[in-house]
């Protein structure tokens, strides 16, 4: 089976120097990836700039703006089994880039910025035959969030993280998550480690996929 994973931040460039972007360590997608590989799986992994070794296994795209990793996921979806948007891509991005590094302002400085693409829901918007996975990163209303984001970017599965506790989430390598799937009810995958996770994460998916399947036969 093939997959598809985004794992890490993007990068939106203000001038030559500054850029936007997020504390995505892309510790979570990557250890989805090595779970896949682990069960002999074929895996894409479309990375954004992170600090950590990609399983050498994996086929690895690197790309560093939302755009850029919109073209990357677009040209596997025809040929994945399963897409797994794990990557933490920026909302906004500058209105203009300054081709020269901007100077520094003695007082305020005012910088106008646009959102950028909805990569998730502009794959799932298209006919489509992977099995679509999301990732929600809450500080608040967690379940509420992931539920209205699980049926307006037309997922199969999303899976969501509080951000906002302490040792979690971003930059950690610990974890917390909670699985959302159409009619049923949330399941919580209790704290552990990031790798442990990928692999029941990785159970959950393939499940899941599989009841879908046989009740379309």
């Amino acid at each position: 089976m093939k997959f598809a994973i985004t794992a890490g931040p993007t990068r939106e460039p203000i001038d030559p120097v500054r850029y936007l972007s997020n504390r995505s360590s892309g510790k979570m997608g990557y250890a989805i990836a090595a779970a896949a590989l682990e069960e002999k799986h074929e895996v894409v992994l479309i990375s954004g700039p992170v600090a950590i070794a990609a399983p050498p296994q994996a086929k690895l795209i690197r790309v560093t703006t939302g755009e850029e990793m919109f073209a990357a996921v677009s040209a596997q979806l025809a040929h994945c089994d399963v897409l797994v948007m794990c990557a933490a891509v920026c909302d906004y991005k500058p209105a203009q880039y300054a081709p020269q590094k901007r100077p520094k302002e003695r007082g305020e400085f005012s910088l106008t910025l646009v959102p950028t693409r909805d990569i998730l829901a502009s794959l799932t918007s298209v006919p489509h035959d992977c099995f679509v996975v999301g990732f929600a990163a809450e500080t608040q209303q967690l379940e509420e969030n992931a539920a209205r984001k699980l049926a307006e970017k037309n997922c199969d599965l999303m899976v969501a993280n509080d951000v906002a506790q302490p040792g979690l989430g971003m930059d950690a390598d610990e974890n917390e998550l909670v699985i959302f799937l159409p009619n049923e009810s949330p399941k919580k995958l209790a704290r552990a480690k990031k790798t442990e996770l990928a692999r029941t994460l990785l159970k959950i998916i393939l499940n899941t996929r599989e009841k879908r399947l046989t009740k379309k036969t």
